[in-house]
């Protein structure tokens, strides 16, 4: 399946349009070891380890470390090897910009991330045109793009919630049956059933902390060889990735008998969630769930360290924010797909939380994924 070719020429050409309202001649994306974005997929299709430009009129260049690969898998009009550069990208950024036809004096944006010392090495080797570098330029433009998912994103998130729903389904029986007594045992699970169902892998580290651990926020290390699923509060956090998009959803596995303040936490955490996504929904401020469940909390004595959510797609964490940040001014819309995430830690109690996919729809929101609170 996958993206249609079309649609990657058609998110060119929007950035384009930013790019030529803001007198930008092209735009450079980069995604090496030591500064991933997986814009440059979602702009062409590429996996990754390469740079893209792309220009005001939408034509696209990809310089690729991996040559075969990108000539299999990238829809750019015109690929080259890294390699035939020096994997130099300064070099490779000269012979790309004289390739487009690019004039001298142009303005040419380098990625938000790149460090000062490269900036002052590509200024000093491409003199003839104006780079510049900032925080609110194209790669922000990008993220906004993707914050709304096309119909073929959509396409590809319900076949993925399907997969990991499935997983969660084998997950608490396996828990259930003692099967999957052990933190690796319930990591390693999920990393061999994602790939055998077709998965490219996880979308970030499994989370998965016993009671012993599971105080943590993301527990560190994030798994290890102790008991799961025992007396107390255990956690699961885990996302699998399909066609490069990423679900990202929470379980928790409550063994009792339970103290009262652990009863306590159980139902407030429920409580937050079930009044955060009935929230969820076009025109609502992204801040508004996030109130909600931080009303939730506080009335009764309890305060949670993080934000309640955020949103998903190429990377585990993406635009928007559903948070109470001050800055936090962005409004849901149609085709967001957000994480909803209520959580609550004690040192001595343990932690548990509860996340789940939920989809902005034109008239409310609907929960992709299946995630629970198991009550072993």
């Amino acid at each position: 399946m996958g993206i249609d070719e079309r649609v990657f020429k058609e998110r060119r050409l929007r950035l384009a349009t930013a790019l030529k309202s803001q007198g930008i001649a092209a735009a450079r994306f980069d995604d090496f070891e030591h500064a991933r974005s997986p814009s440059i997929r979602y702009l062409c299709g590429h996996p990754g380890d390469a740079f893209l430009l792309i220009d005001a009129l939408g034509n696209s260049v990809l310089v690729a470390w991996d040559r075969v690969m990108a000539d299999k898998m990238a829809v750019a009009d015109k690929v080259f090897s890294y390699t035939d550069f020096g994997r130099r990208p300064e070099v490779a950024l000269r012979h790309v910009l004289e390739e487009l036809g690019i004039p001298k004096g142009a303005k040419i944006e380098l990625p938000s991330a790149t460090p000062y010392p490269g900036y002052v090495d590509h200024v000093a080797a491409l003199e003839e045109w104006d780079l510049i570098c900032r925080n609110d330029g194209m790669d922000e433009v990008v993220l906004s793009m993707r914050s709304v998912k096309d119909s073929g994103e959509l396409d590809i998130y319900a076949r993925l919630s399907a997969l990991t729903n499935n997983l969660i389904g084998e997950i608490e029986i396996g828990v259930r049956r003692g099967s999957l007594a052990t933190e690796l045992d319930v990591a390693l699970f999920i990393e061999r059933e994602a790939r055998r169902a077709g998965a490219e892998g996880t979308g970030f580290d499994t989370i998965a902390a016993g009671p012993a651990r599971s105080f943590g926020i993301h527990a560190f290390p994030s798994y290890g060889a102790g008991p799961f699923g025992t007396k107390g509060f255990s956690i699961l956090d885990f996302g699998i990735v399909l066609e490069g998009y990423t679900s990202d959803v929470t379980m928790s596995f409550v063994r009792g008998p339970l103290e009262p303040r652990r009863e306590r936490m159980l139902e407030l955490v429920r409580d937050a969630y079930t009044k955060a996504v009935a929230t969820c929904g076009p025109g609502v401020a992204a801040r508004q769930p996030a109130l909600v469940a931080d009303q939730v909390f506080t009335q009764a004595g309890f305060s949670m360290p993080h934000s309640l959510g955020h949103g998903i797609g190429l990377e585990a964490h993406e635009a928007p924010g559903v948070n109470l940040r001050q800055e936090n001014d962005i409004v849901l819309e149609p085709g967001m797909i957000i994480t909803i995430e209520p959580g609550l830690y004690d040192p001595d109690m343990g932690g548990i939380r509860l996340e789940n996919d939920v989809l902005i729809t034109e008239t409310g929101a609907r929960v992709l994924t299946e995630s629970k609170i198991v009550v072993l």
